[in-house]
């Protein structure tokens, strides 16, 4: 069996002028990256258009730790549609080096649905996150600055500033570090730590503006910290939106390239979903809306994450709405939420599979209380028996939603069109916009409340006493009306990873506020979770490699 990258460095691409071809795009709209990446001017949005285009949403129930092929769904659903004559996108999120050097290897889809070239878009791309690097640590070399200045000096309080800097890279070591030692020349020392780049604050605003203009001005409001008499200082009053938006004048056109079968794929950003929102940027979604009648797209881990980010932030900021959603459901992971072992999920248990279902019918209710049709994809692995697959197609009438066998990883589109159809189906039947889980009204205390209780099916929510005073602070600062973005982990409904299936009678415990004032979000940290992840025992990294003549090998 070839692996991932051997199909995808067999495939002979075509120019990225063909594919742009089929946008309605000439050579001229476009800025070339050599011959088969560009990147897409602004000016291409449409509003008009964009309310005229399908748009669908890809998730899934709870993840194993090595996903369940949302990308891989999103790519061959894309590819059908576009073989069932359908002028169609698919619409990603760039990978972060990470996971690309930490667990997966690589985030392009697999199989016979990937998007390609898939070295370049998995190591370093256009450069995009290389830029937001730049931009968040251009903001905390400022900040230190200020502090360490006696004539421009804003009288910023060391031990307020919130803002950490960030590296696109699973470094554990950079979690916690002490800044500034080395005596009066290194500046003030002071405690602070590194994000990785996919959870910044730069990373989210950049996907949540709409053009230049919005990011420079969200770039000004980011909270930096307090003054000694507590008044709050944003990165406008250091006089850092400029420079900073100046770094991402590129990093804010959306990359096309395409699948393996030449279907144009849109990729732009790379926000986590479980310490972020999980998305790819309202531009490079609205792209796709002004230029194709069929968008797919996805959102990170589970609906429980990624999809409730996608419909109650990103939706609400673009003024955009899905006409269906799919959620990918595997043999494995209703296995592992049945009681199944990692290592043993491979064998046939078709118990195991049915005590799972609980989880699928939690995220198929979360859907429905979005008010849009769902679709279950029954993504196929080798290993999974007949028996099995009966008894998932069971679990989804049990649920009382729509299913499909897709097998785009080892078929290609030829694997995806039933679920295409579906698709269609669903999306045009679909007559309403989704329904946001909390009004902005509401208080944060509700917000949250309301997401644990639909979302997550939590008791309650328990806050501690410092989670209490940084949301009282917030709120005194008039955040108090903005969105909210969870951090919770991808491993269970709950914040305790241990607890899997579909939990019953837990609490959620919010452990601490962060504040991403620039983006417009409140972020509440349920649980243990970390914003700059380590890397495994046995790193991806040790198996990728390059050979004499340039060609990589190891990414998956």
């Amino acid at each position: 069996m070839l692996t991932d990258i051997q199909i995808a460095q067999a495939t002979k691409l075509k120019h990225i002028d063909e594919i742009g071809a089929k946008l309605g795009l000439k050579p001229a709209d476009m800025d070339l990256y050599g011959k088969f990446k560009s990147k897409l001017p602004l000016d291409l949005i449409d509003d008009n258009k964009v309310n005229e285009s399908n748009l669908i949403l890809v998730t899934a129930i709870t993840p194993t730790p090595a996903g369940e092929g949302k990308t891989t769904t999103s790519i061959g659903l894309a590819d059908g549609l576009s073989k069932l004559n359908k002028k169609t996108t698919v619409v990603l999120r760039e990978p972060s080096l990470g996971p690309v050097f930490g667990i997966k290897g690589g985030a392009a889809g697999g199989g016979y649905a990937q998007v390609v070239p898939m070295e370049d878009i998995n190591l370093h791309f256009t450069g995009d996150f290389s830029a937001i690097e730049k931009a968040n640590n251009l903001l905390a070399a400022l900040i230190d600055n200020n502090v360490q200045s006696k004539n421009r000096s804003l009288g910023i309080d060391p031990r307020t500033i919130l803002w950490k800097r960030c590296m696109d890279m699973n470094d554990r070591a950079l979690r916690k570090v002490i800044t500034a030692l080395g005596g009066k020349s290194g500046g003030i020392p002071m405690e602070t730590g590194f994000n990785i780049t996919a959870a910044s604050e730069v990373m989210a605003i950049l996907c949540i503006s709409k053009n230049i203009a919005d990011l420079k001005e969200k770039f000004g409001n980011i909270y930096v910290g307090d003054t000694f008499d507590n008044q709050p200082i944003f990165a406008r009053d250091i006089k850092a939106e400029g420079a900073m938006t100046s770094l991402m004048k590129d990093a804010i056109k959306p990359n096309l390239v395409q699948t393996l079968e030449a279907t144009p794929a849109i990729i732009h950003g790379g926000p986590f979903a479980n310490i972020a929102q999980g998305t790819n940027s309202i531009i490079a979604t609205k792209m796709g809306m002004s230029l194709a009648d069929y968008v797919v797209t996805e959102a990170g881990f589970g609906a429980d994450l990624g999809a409730e980010k996608f419909f109650n932030i990103k939706c609400r900021y673009a003024g955009i709405s899905p006409k269906a959603v799919v959620i990918v459901a595997t043999i494995r992971a209703l296995k592992y939420h049945g009681g199944k072992a990692l290592k043993e999920l491979t064998q046939e248990d078709v118990e195991a599979v049915v005590q799972g279902k609980e989880n699928l019918r939690k995220h198929v209710e979360t859907i429905n209380s979005f008010g849009l049709p769902a679709v279950v994809c029954i993504n196929r692995f080798h290993s999974d028996t007949d028996a099995e697959i009966e008894a998932l197609k069971t679990a989804c009438v049990d649920c009382n939603v729509p299913f499909v066998v897709s097998e785009g990883f080892a078929k290609g589109s030829e694997g995806t069109l039933d679920l295409a159809r579906e698709v269609m189906n669903a999306a045009e039947s679909c007559e309403s916009t989704f329904k946001p889980t909390y009004n902005l009204e509401d208080s944060v205390r509700e917000k949250i409340e309301k997401v644990c209780r639909t979302v997550y099916g939590a008791q309650y929510v328990i806050f501690s006493n410092k989670a209490k005073r940084q949301l009282k602070r917030f709120e005194e600062l008039g955040f108090g009306d903005l969105p909210i973005c969870i951090a919770k982990t991808q491993k269970s409904l709950s914040d305790d990873e241990k607890l899997l299936g579909r939990p019953e009678n837990f609490d959620i415990h919010i452990r601490e506020f962060e504040i991403a004032a620039g983006a417009g979000f409140l972020i509440p940290i349920a649980g243990t979770i970390l914003r700059m992840p380590g890397l495994p025992s046995t790193p991806a990294a040790e198996g990728i490699d390059i050979d004499d003549h340039g060609i990589i090998s190891g990414l998956s």
